[in-house]
């Protein structure tokens, strides 16, 4: 196959890179006297094990607290530009949408699974509320490209998201910080650490409120749309009675309140039955006119208790975690005041996990194996309120008006697992993994309609559901099991001590489901699987002051899942679709580089290119490859940014930072509207970083998106009914000034 040879020759220009750029590192004379600057060591647990980033043999960026801090990244929205090939943003249900290398999955409702796995302190995030998460008191996030379907199996088809909390320090410290910014923002976060009556017990706690108005404005009734007011916290205890054993107990909660949901733009003229005309584009992209938009509520907590014992070659880790989401939002989908679709959604959902892990490690063998367990009950109970002018018809219609659906779904999955790295030589080493996975699903799917007169509002309607006083009711119970072996296996060579080049083959699984909008019958979409070849190259230049790792892939893609909205050809009646469509291709390069190029300056930056494609797309029965888009795919995308250390004398140090970001025309939708597609654009940072001499202060100054670009991050086709074509646009320009005491 020609993408096959495609990857062939890049792994061979991959590879022949890696004696070039050991020889042009080795032909270079260091400077008199020599440097003592470079860009740094990063430790990463990537293949659930500490190691150097640069031994690593695969696609992983990593950030420390301190490059997050200096990048003012809030949540994980902030590291999209950061990594080549990362789509992540908050989608219309405060749902992470996070695709890498152009797999994702873009729908918000519980039957469907994530493409990119979540991990918050390893326990993985069942679903996409709650995974949007805010960076508080972190260690350090990792983001893992590829298909991770060995160490880490649930859902990360795509790759992993790691985030890793701070852990309690041997001597009390802490910070505090209070930040003001753009659309009246505030913003406070403090953190306390240390021991508790001992050197064996430590502690943490870090606490931290945000909020800030709407930076769109709804022309219904004037407010700001789209506002944020967040409180979140962890507690750590971390007891450690001997040098071998440790146990780590954390705690976290969430609570977001904000005023409004967030409201989609109305992309193109709908039809008003309440004026009897059109109700046209709105010109400004950061306005809105709705009503149904009063309700945004998402609460979260878990406790995960980390017990490792290390005896020498052997550690023995065990995971245990429990975790609970509550989710309550009212959408405006029709983008006006009609009312003519407003969407509800009430969630809950809990969750259990344990993990099992050996690790070993000698001279010529490092091992990984393990078991896992996950267990998960979500209760949905969510559907559209019909439009008030119905009533004023003056007779009853022959059909049911509000709609009602119950979903209760109970998700198990077992899976063992291992991996061995063992050095053939000095400086060829094998990777050989494989994970089991056995994955079970079953729901109860119950739907029903309301006249308004009996049931007027989604709360009245969860009131009296299930009680005889609807029409239509309709429903199915449904279970099924999928069993899947995902293996890897990579050859590493080691050009010398500064450059690793690497070969791999790995794949991907993500469980299969029932579509839950249908309540009539029981649609099964069977397990998507991803198989991706990769080339590399990991270099430390110029002993150690530049750094440029190299990635080459090809993915193929195979029952993918996708989920739209259409009209039936036969019957033109608006339906809801989710089944696997078909397949895609995917390849691309991606590169990262940083270079200390003086005590001062450091420049730092990525590119990636990715090319998609379906190979198989079929849509109510119709082959329309040739007609659509992949989602979230740009051909091009990266970053470059530079930071310039000053010194002020007696004053203190001052640290500049500025960057520009680009990512080439992006399809939101499945239905590849171009209306929808946000056209290539590019956005610009800066900071100034200022520390006292001799103080524990820093104040910082930043700015977002400078150029105040407007551009489309989210979208909704509903062409099919209601009619209108809707896009969510990320935060215009924003200025936030930061100051944090550290003790």
């Amino acid at each position: 196959m020609k993408y096959r040879a495609i990857l062939a020759g890049a792994s061979a220009i991959v590879l022949s890179m890696a004696t070039a750029v050991q020889a042009q590192a080795q032909n270079v004379t260091p400077p008199q006297p020599e440097a003592t600057y470079g860009v740094g060591e990063i430790i990463v647990t990537a293949r659930r094990q500490s190691e150097r980033l640069q031994d690593v043999p695969s696609a992983v960026t990593a950030f420390s607290s301190e490059t997050l801090y200096r990048n003012q990244a809030q949540t994980l929205g902030d590291l999209q530009s950061l990594v080549p090939n990362l789509s992540l943003h908050v989608g219309d249900a405060s749902n992470a949408v996070i695709y890498l290398r152009g797999i994702g999955q873009i729908d918000s409702i519980s039957f469907n699974d994530p493409g990119v796995g979540v991990y918050l302190d390893d326990v993985y995030l069942g679903r996409v509320q709650g995974s949007f998460l805010e960076v508080v008191d972190p260690q350090q996030i990792e983001v893992l490209r590829g298909p991770q379907g060995t160490l880490y199996g649930r859902n990360t088809i795509g790759g992993a998201v790691k985030f890793t909390s701070e852990k309690p320090s041997a001597t009390p410290e802490g910070y505090i910080e209070a930040a003001i910014g753009s659309y009246d923002e505030r913003r406070v976060r403090a953190r306390l650490s240390g021991p508790l009556g001992s050197d064996q017990l430590l502690g943490s706690i870090a606490l931290a409120s945000s909020s800030r108005d709407g930076y769109t404005t709804n022309l219904n009734d004037g407010q700001s749309d789209g506002d944020k007011n967040l409180i979140a916290g962890r507690a750590t205890l971390l007891y450690q009675p001997t040098d071998q054993f440790s146990a780590n107990l954390t705690f976290d909660a969430s609570q977001s309140r904000p005023d409004r949901s967030r409201t989609p733009h109305r992309e193109t003229p709908i039809y008003s039955i309440n004026t009897g005309a059109m109700r046209p584009v709105i010109a400004d992209p950061y306005a809105v006119d709705v009503t149904y938009n009063d309700l945004e509520r998402l609460d979260t907590s878990g406790v995960a208790l980390t017990l490792t014992y290390d005896s020498g070659p052997l550690t023995f880790k065990s995971i245990s975690a429990y975790r609970e989401m509550e989710y309550r939002t009212h959408l405006d989908l029709d983008a006006s005041p009609d009312e003519s679709f407003g969407i509800y959604d009430f969630e809950t959902q809990d969750q259990t996990s344990q993990e099992l892990q050996v690790l070993y490690h000698s001279d010529r063998v490092s091992a990984v194996g393990g078991l896992f367990y996950f267990q998960e009950n979500d209760t949905t109970f969510g559907g559209a309120v019909a439009p008030d002018f119905f009533l004023d018809l003056g007779f009853i219609l022959p059909f049911p008006l509000n709609s009602a659906g119950l979903r209760v779904s109970d998700n198990e999955s077992i899976a063992a697992y291992g991996q061995v790295d063992y050095d053939l030589t000095d400086r060829a080493s094998l990777t050989v993994g494989l994970r089991y996975t056995h994955e079970t699903k079953s729901t109860d799917n119950r739907g029903e309609f309301f006249l308004p007169a009996t049931a007027a509002t989604a709360e009245d309607m969860e009131r009296l559901f299930g009680q005889g006083l609807g029409y239509g009711a309709s429903g199915y119970q449904a279970k099924q099991s999928w069993d899947s072996f995902t293996p890897r296996i990579a050859l590493n060579y080691k050009v010398s001590d500064d450059v690793l080049a690497y070969v791999s083959a790995a794949q991907g699984f993500k469980s299969g489901g029932f579509n839950g909008r249908i309540t009539t019958a029981a649609q099964g979409f069977e397990p998507e699987t991803l198989w991706s070849y990769e080339a590399g190259l990991k270099s430390d230049l110029f002993d150690g002051r530049a750094r440029l790792n190299l990635a080459a892939f090809f993915q193929d893609y195979t029952d993918l899942q996708l989920s739209r909205f259409a009209a039936d050809p036969i019957t033109g009646d608006f339906t809801s679709v989710f089944d696997n469509a078909g397949g895609a291709e995917f390849y691309g390069l991606e590169a990262e580089f940083s270079a200390q190029m003086s005590e001062a300056l450091r420049f730092d930056g990525n590119l990636a290119y990715l090319h998609s494609e379906y190979t198989e797309y079929i849509d109510l029965g119709v082959d329309i490859s040739d007609q659509r888009k992949l989602v979230n795919a740009p051909e091009w995308s990266g970053r470059a940014g530079l930071t310039y250390d000053l010194a002020l004398g007696g004053l203190g140090d001052l640290t500049l930072s500025g960057g520009a970001a680009y990512r080439s025309k992006t399809y939101l939708t499945v239905s590849s509207s171009e209306i929808l597609a946000q056209d290539a654009y590019w956005l610009f940072d800066a900071s100034i970083l200022f520390t006292p001499q001799d103080t524990n202060w820093t104040v910082l100054l930043s700015g977002k998106n400078l150029g105040d670009e407007a551009y489309m991050e989210h979208a909704f086709d509903l062409s099919a009914s209601p009619g209108v074509q809707m896009g969510y646009y990320g935060v215009p320009r924003t200025v936030t000034l930061d100051v944090r005491y550290r003790f």
